[in-house]
């Protein structure tokens, strides 16, 4: 099938290189012309395991191909939109200006027949708003939503663990005519993953856009649960990780997000649950997520507990004090830094008074372009030279196999706080560590 991607990011690349994997003829399109070079040259403007191989091969199959020009998706039968809905400025709620600009565009070139699969993450009540826009254009509108996790990308997209489709419905939620055509087209994209039983759900518009965020807010919520926990096994002298993996075993629970640490970041949670609390109050029904508000608090928390420790560790004072900062991204295997845990507590370290120094494997560019005034390395090694107390907070596999002998070797005091509750805590000592983490005696 001939299928366009508008909005070639994070979401965008991927779905692409996937499409084209599947055996369909793909363009995207996106108006950051640097961008589409770097697709169109095969590079990954993000790093993002897999995907730098997945363009380059679908690239060389001539499946796939970039442009700045939204005229290029004529002929094509299927629209993906995968334009972003970051937060607002000095709000809660989402910005839908892309999702608008994009569906604007569409409309001059999309035919009686064709579909438009919504894949950006917004609120509900959008895709009826937006499907009828393109009422008059003849195309039907679908609300397919994405479920990417950031380092797993490829693997999510080419063989995902469930499909949505929001289907138009009549005032008896019964998929329209036109609904039905649309799914069976959709049906066709994919039906590679479909024949690998992957699970899918046939729904209306409001459940689909309901999908993604009320996911992600669990999520946060199992999340900020494990951290509010860890609060009271400080106050306790209990241990959070041997209460999380005592409650795990339970099958209604599941170990699974029951990390206690630094907490959540990225592109995607923070901003999602806050525009889920923004919509419920535009419904009148704010009261149901009010809750999130506390998931929200008790993840930002985390931050300001991982600088007391900082502190405790540096004998009550971090004023002066070299600070090593392991990892920059949100979570590892990813450079992306839009509100990173990590980068927020270095930050608020120096704001404090200490000399930081931060290392990523990925995503050391990105964090120098959003906090120009920390000093970065390239190793681990080098970010904990002189160090008084060396904090990991992104738990990349490299610093969870660090050595705590070879480690010892440069710094000042042996001191380190594990924000992300990955090391061993036994080893680090039995080396001479001073060795600190949250949720831990």
């Amino acid at each position: 099938m001939r299928v366009s991607v508008i909005g070639c990011g994070y979401l965008g690349a991927v779905h692409a290189g996937a499409m084209a994997a599947l055996g369909h003829e793909v363009v995207g399109v996106d108006v950051d012309a640097a961008k589409i070079a770097a697709l169109s040259e095969g590079r990954a403007p993000f790093f993002e395991p897999g995907l730098p191989e997945l363009l380059a091969q679908t690239s060389a199959s001539g499946r796939l191909r970039f442009t700045t020009e939204l005229s290029e998706i004529a002929g094509c039968q299927v629209h993906f939109v995968c334009v972003g809905t970051p937060q607002k400025r000095n709000e809660f709620a989402a910005d839908l200006s892309f999702v608008d600009t994009a569906f604007e565009g569409l409309l001059a070139h999309v035919r009686p027949g064709d579909v438009v699969a919504g894949k950006s993450t917004v609120p509900v009540g959008t895709a009826e708003r937006l499907g009828d826009l393109l009422a008059p254009s003849g195309a039907t509108l679908v609300w397919n939503p994405e479920f990417l996790r950031e380092g797993f990308a490829v693997q999510d997209t080419l063989h995902p663990d469930r499909l949505v489709y929001g289907l138009p419905t009549d005032d008896a939620g019964v998929a329209t005519s036109a609904g039905s055509a649309a799914k069976a087209l959709l049906d066709e994209v994919y039906a590679t993953p479909l024949s690998e039983g992957v699970p899918l759900v046939v729904t209306d518009y409001a459940t689909a856009q309901l999908v993604k965020v009320a996911a992600n807010s669990f999520l946060a919520t199992k999340i900020s649960f494990i951290n509010a926990m860890a609060e009271l096994c400080e106050a306790t002298g209990a241990d959070v990780t041997a209460l999380a993996d005592a409650i795990g075993h339970d099958v209604r629970i599941g170990r699974k997000f029951l990390n206690a640490g630094l907490g959540f970041g990225g592109g995607c949670l923070p901003k999602d649950i806050r525009a889920f609390m923004a919509r419920a109050g535009e419904l009148g029904v704010d009261q149901a997520l009010s809750f999130l508000r506390e998931v929200d608090s008790i993840n930002m928390r985390r931050r300001v507990r991982t600088v007391d420790l900082a502190r405790e560790v540096c004998a009550g004072s971090i004023v002066g004090r070299r600070v090593a900062v392991l990892g920059a991204a949100f979570k590892p295997d990813s450079d992306d830094v839009r509100d990173s845990p990590a980068l927020s507590v270095a930050a608020q370290m120096q704001l404090q008074g200490a000399h930081v120094t931060v290392t990523d494997p990925q995503a050391i560019g990105n964090a120098q372009r959003a906090w120009p005034d920390l000093t970065f390395a390239e190793t681990a090694l080098e970010a904990a030279a002189g160090a008084d107390v060396v904090l990991l907070a992104t738990e990349w596999a490299e610093y969870r196999a660090l050595d705590p002998e070879e480690l010892a070797q440069v710094v000042r005091t042996k001191a380190i706080v594990d924000g992300r509750n990955v090391l061993d805590p036994a080893a680090w000592r039995r080396a001479g560590w001073t060795y600190r983490a949250l949720g831990r005696p």
